[in-house]
């Protein structure tokens, strides 16, 4: 888990509570936009958008942990990811921040009730907010 220290972190909402995603697994954050619906694809694959040229998968992460789904708002975003060579975006509600952690600790089981397989640990802000770390190639193997 230490090794976790030395990096930073975007700090995101969804459905109310904060995630956090190492920041060099970002490749950019972008407001929502309009996605483009696939027919016949997986329920968790909201569709794709145009990224100056580029086509992008985004997915509804929500759906991934069971969450309830996201409503477009003002705040919402899509995060775009580096995976497996690719970019993939995820929606989240909001980011807030960008942070590092003082202490890390291993996660159980579940986390707030959610598969613990898909996080890294549990981030522990400077002022003793628990943070739930991502593990993002567990999330999107998982569902992508």
């Amino acid at each position: 888990m230490n090794e976790l220290l030395d990096y930073q972190y975007v700090v995101c909402e969804l459905c109310g509570e904060k995630y956090a995603i190492k920041i060099n697994e970002v490749y950019e954050i972008i407001r929502f936009k309009k996605i483009t619906y696939l027919h016949n694809s997986k329920s968790y694959l909201e569709g794709i958008i145009n990224l100056r040229g580029k086509i992008v998968p985004v997915i509804n992460v929500h759906r991934i942990l069971g969450l309830e789904d996201y409503s477009d708002t003002k705040s919402t975003r899509i995060v775009i990811l580096r995976f497996n060579d690719e970019l993939v975006g995820t929606i989240v509600d909001r980011v807030i921040q960008v942070t590092k952690f003082s202490d890390i600790q291993p996660t159980s089981e579940t986390v707030d009730e959610i598969n613990g397989n898909y996080f890294e640990g549990l981030g522990i802000a400077q002022d003793g907010e628990i943070i739930a770390i991502m593990k993002i190639d567990k999330l999107l193997n998982a569902e992508y």
